[in-house]
């Protein structure tokens, strides 16, 4: 077998096999855990919530511990992405007679279900309500909306969260340190909030990285690879913006998107760190933050020299522009005309 075949990507190579193993989903899994040792199981499950966050493998693990196996014997799975006309449905309905090949359940993982037709999800219904009695169904979307009002009535519905830092950050360790790889805790703090909490793209993040390496994940290599705006950046732009240095401002934004920055990104890492400039100044613990002595200290000495004012301003400006930004054909125009208004903030006193 070549080295290639060999190779799996982090997010199934660390897959969990157990509900204890699952990150941030404990409001999910010990009610599933419950029920399965008090065997009061639900005939219907419906598992929605953010991509990435550990629905279909729930769904698996479930189904694995229904039928007391490590294989998924007498698990079918149907991706309702690609698969999602009524005859689709039909074909799953005809084999619900059938008795398990192995384990106690014949279960039905149905993904993206909300990509169903609405035919399909007709078909579906009845099913749903009286399934026969070796038979489950575990449904699962990112579009809880989007499912039909007598689907979700036939369902017992958990809804996953999105993963936060903190739990992500612990992940991303933990596997730095299966494979010895260094890392700078800030760097695993770039990762995580990138993510936006979703550890799947947090492992697809951390996989692309490892490339390029060397075998230690820094701050400055995570933010050049995934086009970041580092704390680094984010501090001497609001310095920048204090000082009413426009031209200034300017250059150093063009030398950002040279470097790479993702032009999607900044106003929403300008606005975050707004937020924590806002935490910070109403008795927030610099203690709180993930980043090295040096930033903490300049992270502190800025929110005590900006204002609350602008602070609040300057959030509503970045909440205007990420909104109007999605449409605008000009994008770097768009984010040059903010800082102009971020700059003329000053003129109503952005020192104390």
């Amino acid at each position: 077998m070549s080295k290639a075949s060999k190779y799996q990507i982090s997010a199934i190579k660390y897959r969990p096999l157990d509900f204890d193993n699952v990150i941030g989903q404990k409001h999910i899994t010990d009610p599933l855990k419950k029920a399965i040792s008090h065997q009061k199981v639900a005939k219907s499950f419906l598992f929605c919530g953010p991509k990435g966050v550990g629905k279909t493998t729930c769904a698996r693990i479930l189904a694995r511990k229904l039928n007391n196996t490590i294989e998924c014997e007498s698990v079918y799975e149907l991706d309702a992405a690609s698969n999602n006309s009524v005859d689709d449905i039909k074909n799953i309905i005809k084999k619900l007679n059938y008795l398990p090949f192995g384990g106690k359940y014949n279960i039905y993982i149905i993904d993206e279900v909300h990509m169903l037709s609405h035919s399909a999800f007709n078909a579906l219904l009845k099913v749903l309500e009286e399934p026969p009695s070796h038979v489950i169904f575990i449904l699962a979307t990112t579009e809880k909306k989007k499912v039909l009002p007598t689907v979700l009535s036939r369902c017992q519905i958990y809804d996953f969260k999105h993963i936060n830092i903190k739990n992500l950050m612990k992940a991303l360790i933990k596997i730095c340190t299966l494979e010895n790889i260094a890392y700078e805790n800030e760097a695993l703090l770039l990762i995580a909030e990138d993510s936006e909490g979703s550890l799947r793209d947090a492992l697809s993040s951390f996989d692309k990285l490892k490339l390029f390496s060397k075998n230690k994940i820094s701050r400055k290599l995570v933010a050049k690879q995934l086009g970041i705006l580092d704390i680094q950046y984010c501090l001497q732009i609001t310095e920048l913006i204090i000082d009413q240095k426009l031209f200034k401002i300017f250059l150093y934004f063009e030398q950002l998107l040279k470097q790479g920055l993702n032009i999607n990104c900044f106003i929403n890492h300008m606005a975050a760190h707004f937020r924590n400039l806002l935490v910070l100044q109403n008795n927030g613990r610099i203690q709180c933050f993930n980043y090295s002595e040096k930033f903490k200290n300049r992270l502190y000495a800025q929110s005590k020299k900006i204002s609350y004012n602008f602070l609040i301003k300057a959030l509503i400006i970045c909440e205007k522009t990420d909104k109007f930004l999605r449409k605008s054909y000009n994008k770097r125009l768009t984010i040059e005309i903010t800082l102009v208004k971020l700059i003329e903030l000053n003129f109503s006193k952005i020192y104390k």
